[in-house]
């Protein structure tokens, strides 16, 4: 589907943000999408980070935000979620045209059973890498949170991502499950605790 953005004058800032992202999207859309990736990944675990804060505060524990932690949810979205995403988004479109009958099935239940739980493991062996821990920290994360993450993810994202996968259009995939993941991360950084 071809973008095409046109000058606006006296537009709303959200309108000429918008504008130059269609722009920047068509012109560099793996380096836009990572970007927006790191973006909103760090801003997930930034959120899930206030919210442990207000709860402890309440508690009458006064807790920092950790910027380390943001930081490194902000690489995993550049460096993997950004381009992965992308990537699978266009191969799904390959594999499975919108002409095959069986599309809306065949797409969620690759999405659902093949690319989630591989996704999250990544997530789970990346950020343990970038956590500086070494094997007996992954296992044992693995082994204490995966399966209940994994639960989660099903009910969670599988509505959002029948309709990301069949209804939205390709170029938006990423930015649609980002929006999604800002909560989701969220989600993770607490659970992974």
């Amino acid at each position: 589907m071809h973008v095409q953005s046109l000058p606006v004058r006296n537009a709303s800032i959200h309108v000429r943000l918008l504008q130059q992202y269609l722009v920047l999207l068509k012109k560099y859309p793996i380096l836009t999408k990572s970007v927006t990736s790191g973006i909103l990944t760090a801003l997930g675990n930034l959120l899930s980070q206030i919210l442990e804060a207000k709860k402890k505060a309440k508690n009458g524990v006064v807790s920092q935000i950790d910027p380390a932690g943001a930081a490194r949810y902000a690489i995993y979205g550049l460096v993997i979620t950004g381009p992965l995403s992308h990537y699978f988004y266009q191969l799904m479109e390959v594999w499975m045209p919108s002409t095959d009958p069986l599309c809306l099935v065949k797409r969620l239940l690759l999405d659902r059973l093949v690319f989630a739980p591989g996704f999250l493991l990544i997530f789970y062996f990346v950020m343990n890498i970038l956590e500086a821990k070494g094997w007996r920290d992954f296992e044992k994360k693995m082994r204490g949170s995966y399966w209940t993450a994994l639960k989660m993810n099903w009910k969670v994202w599988t509505p959002f991502q029948f309709i990301n996968i069949n209804f939205v259009p390709v170029q938006f995939r990423v930015l649609f499950a980002n929006m999604v993941a800002l909560f989701w991360y969220a989600y993770l950084a607490s659970v992974r605790k």
